[in-house]
């Protein structure tokens, strides 16, 4: 079994940084992440309100960076998935792939993943028209016509991405106000190749067997009136669930699943800290998650020089 003062779950933002803050501090510890490092961030064409990039940055030309950061370090890295953490009377039992590693401390940072609709053609059409990222498939459909579902950051800053590529795009909301910031929807509501469509949801999203996605049907949830939009894919940004199905069942989270913590990143179990996306809170962006990862990395090596006193 291999053995950490600490060990990271997840390489996004939030773990490369409580990662960089931790192997500095001296400690033992090791990165478990299942894929490559970056996390959401790799699905962003650019960020533009990241401190330090005023002409704004790619996605992966940010990560690099921090991987590069940290290359300069010795830090064990585990590429699998980890399926539980249990707690054990002086630390916790991390089971990653077919290995388990211990830790007196663990610093959560698995980020959250794209949520789905919930609509009637929604699974049936993943990968054959219907995507969660605009970056990995929005050339699928450069020149053609798209609806966007979705009212939020994401949804508002991946059709300004996407209204680059085709030649139509349908931004469908729920509501009659966009939640996202006031600079993304202005630049959408001024944008020619897009159309909003508010107060409106999608019933069903519809296709053809060889062709993949047509049309999905509407109805205005104000006037009852329903129609049926002619499509030939469907992105979906309807907000995140967390990636933490594998926590300890006493860990506490909030209504959605996104685990609690304080100011300090600690959690309500000894020694298991939380930052970024998979944190309950308000604003994720790649600002906070790298605050949250200095913070909790601050605080778990804390956590174990008191063990250690």
């Amino acid at each position: 079994m291999n053995t950490y003062d600490a060990v990271v779950i997840g390489g996004g933002p939030a773990g490369l940084t409580a990662a960089l803050y931790l192997v500095r501090s001296g400690v033992r510890v090791a990165l478990v992440e299942k894929l490559s490092p970056g996390g959401q961030v790799l699905m962003t064409e650019e960020i533009e309100n990241y401190p330090g990039f005023p002409k704004a940055v790619k996605g992966y030309e940010l990560v690099d960076k921090f991987v590069e950061h940290l290359a300069a370090y010795e830090l064990p890295r585990h590429s699998d998935e980890v399926r539980s953490i249990t707690r054990r009377d002086d630390g916790y039992d991390i089971v990653v792939g077919e290995e388990t590693l211990f830790a007196k401390a663990v610093v959560l940072c698995t980020g959250a993943r794209y949520k789905r609709v919930g609509t009637p053609g929604e699974d049936l059409y993943t990968g054959r028209g219907v995507s969660y990222c605009a970056l990995c498939d929005g050339n699928f459909f450069r020149g053609k016509t798209v609806a966007v579902i979705g009212g939020g950051n994401s949804a508002l800053e991946e059709s300004l991405y996407l209204a680059r590529l085709v030649d139509k795009l349908h931004l469908i909301h729920r509501r009659d106000e966009f939640r996202g910031c006031k600079c993304y929807q202005d630049k959408c509501e001024t944008n020619p190749k897009i159309s909003i469509i508010r107060s409106t949801v999608v019933d069903e999203i519809k296709g053809d067997p060889f062709k993949g996605v047509t049309s999905v049907a509407l109805t205005n949830v104000k006037t009852g009136a329903k129609s049926e939009l002619p499509v030939d894919g469907v992105f979906v940004f309807v907000g995140f669930e967390p990636v933490a199905g594998f926590v300890p069942a006493d860990l506490e989270r909030d209504k959605a699943g996104f685990v609690i913590t304080d100011c300090e990143m600690r959690t309500n179990l000894p020694g298991i800290f939380a930052a970024g996306d998979v944190r309950s809170k308000n604003c994720r962006q790649v600002a906070t998650a790298v605050g949250d990862g200095a913070t909790a990395a601050t605080a778990a090596y804390a956590y174990l020089e008191h063990l250690n006193a």
